[in-house]
C-alpha cells in the first residue's frame, strides 16, 4: 500500500460539508493533514454540485477515488449514478446500506441481488463499478451461508465487486483479512474502520491501530486481492473529527505503507 493509495470517506466529516464553504474548508483540512484522495459521501446531492466538488478537490490535491450513493437510486436510477459519476471525475461507487430489505423474509435477498447485478451492469457498460458496502446484518445466514456470501456468489463479479468494511465483518463474526482473500480480483475498495470496546462492554469505532483488528494482515490479504484504494472510515469519534482523522493517516503513514 503507497501513501497516495490512503483515502478517507467524507461521511466522517458530514456535519461539516454540509455547504459550499463548509465543503471548501474541509477539503482543506484533509489536504494539510496528508491526504491525496477522498471517497465522497455523507452530503445531499443539492449542496454542492458536481462540478464544484470536483474542481475544489483538484484545488486540494485530492483525488475522488470513489462515492457512495443512495441506495434506492443506485437499484431504481442507474443512469443517474452514471452521470453524476461522470462529473465528478470517477469510476467507483459503492451500495452503501440495504435500505428497505428485511433479511428474514425470503424474497429480500434474491430480489436484492438481482436489482444490485442489474445497476452493476449499467455502470459497467458505462466503464464504472458498483461495489458492495457491508455491515453487520449482511451476516444473517439464510439456508447455512451469509447474506454476503451470497450477495458475491449470486452477482456478476463484472458487475458487482467489493468494498469490504473491516469493523462491521468484525462485529458481523467474520475475517476481515479472509473476507478480502476470498473476493481477490473483486476489492477494488477497502474501508479502514478499527474496533475497540467501551469500558462497559460496548463495542466502539476507534483510530487506525488505536483498537484491535490487525490492519498488517488485512492490508497484505487486501494488496494481493488487487485492491486500489484504502479508504478511513470511522463513523463516530471522540471528539472532533478530524483529530481522528489524523491520528488514523499518521498510524498507517508510519506503520503501513510501504
Amino acid at each position: 500500500m503507497k501513501i497516495e493509495q490512503v483515502a478517507l470517506i467524507t461521511y466522517t466529516i458530514r456535519d461539516f460539508i454540509q455547504t459550499p464553504d463548509g465543503f471548501r474548508e474541509s477539503m482543506k483540512k484533509l489536504a494539510d493533514i496528508g491526504f491525496q484522495a477522498v471517497q465522497i459521501s455523507g452530503m445531499a446531492h443539492d449542496v454542492v454540485a458536481e462540478e464544484e466538488i470536483a474542481q475544489v478537490c483538484a484545488d486540494n490535491g485530492l483525488t475522488i477515488c470513489a462515492t457512495h450513493e443512495p441506495a434506492p437510486m443506485i437499484l431504481a436510477e442507474p443512469e443517474k449514478i452514471v452521470e453524476r459519476l461522470n462529473k465528478l471525475g470517477t469510476k467507483y461507487t459503492a451500495y452503501p446500506f440495504p435500505t428497505g430489505y428485511d433479511f428474514t423474509k425470503p424474497e429480500a435477498l434474491p430480489d436484492l441481488i438481482a436489482k444490485l447485478d442489474n445497476a452493476g451492469r449499467v455502470l459497467r457498460e458505462a466503464g464504472q463499478v458498483l461495489t458492495y458496502h457491508n455491515h453487520a446484518n449482511e451476516f444473517l445466514k439464510v439456508n447455512g451461508k451469509t447474506v454476503l456470501r451470497h450477495i458475491y456468489d449470486e452477482t456478476d463479479p463484472q458487475n458487482v465487486q467489493g468494498e469490504i468494511d473491516t469493523y462491521w465483518v468484525q462485529l458481523g463474526g467474520g475475517c476481515p483479512a479472509k473476507w478480502c482473500e476470498s473476493l481477490s480480483g473483486r476489492l477494488p475498495l477497502l474501508h479502514m474502520k478499527d474496533v475497540g470496546i467501551h469500558e462497559v462492554n460496548k463495542p466502539i469505532m476507534h483510530e487506525i491501530g488505536y483498537g484491535n483488528l490487525d490492519f498488517k494482515s488485512i492490508v497484505a490479504a487486501a494488496e494481493a486481492a488487487g485492491c486500489q484504494w484504502y479508504i478511513i472510515e470511522q463513523d463516530v469519534c471522540p471528539g472532533d473529527p478530524f483529530d481522528s482523522l489524523k491520528k488514523s493517516f499518521d498510524y498507517i503513514k508510519e506503520n503501513l505503507v510501504d
